[in-house]
């Protein structure tokens, strides 16, 4: 019997909710995201802005994953800096959600009929 083979999805679409505005005024909205690697969080606990200050990391490992927002072929942590929170909460969100999962999944139950099932959780931004 032939085995099927599993296709692993390395790379994610997403859309902010807000967007980066460069310097020419242009809204970067439309970005990819990698899976994280082990190599990638050795290499964040490395950097010494993140050893100065730990909170830096997340930026620094979206920096990593995410390989290309709007028209940007790379993306650096002070970029990220731009970013309004919610967009930033948005990407974390995101991150969460690949790496640990690659969806999520609330498990939820009918209040009338008390069946139970399991809806998927779609993120503020994604079109």
């Amino acid at each position: 019997m032939p085995r099927k083979k599993d296709n692993l999805c390395t790379e994610f679409t997403f859309t902010l909710p807000r967007g980066l505005s460069d310097g020419e005024n242009r809204v970067h909205r439309q970005g990819v995201m990698r899976l994280a690697t082990a190599k990638d969080e050795i290499l964040v606990q490395k950097e010494r802005k993140v050893q100065e200050n730990p909170a830096y990391g997340m930026l620094v490992m979206l920096a990593r994953v995410i390989t290309r927002l709007g028209s940007l072929n790379s993306v650096s942590p002070e970029l990220l800096e731009g970013l309004l929170l919610h967009d930033i909460a948005y990407l974390r969100e995101f991150y969460n959600r690949i790496n640990q999962q690659g969806n999520a999944h609330i498990p939820t139950q009918c209040p009338h009929c008390n069946t139970q099932f399991s809806v998927e959780l779609e993120l503020a931004g994604e079109s």
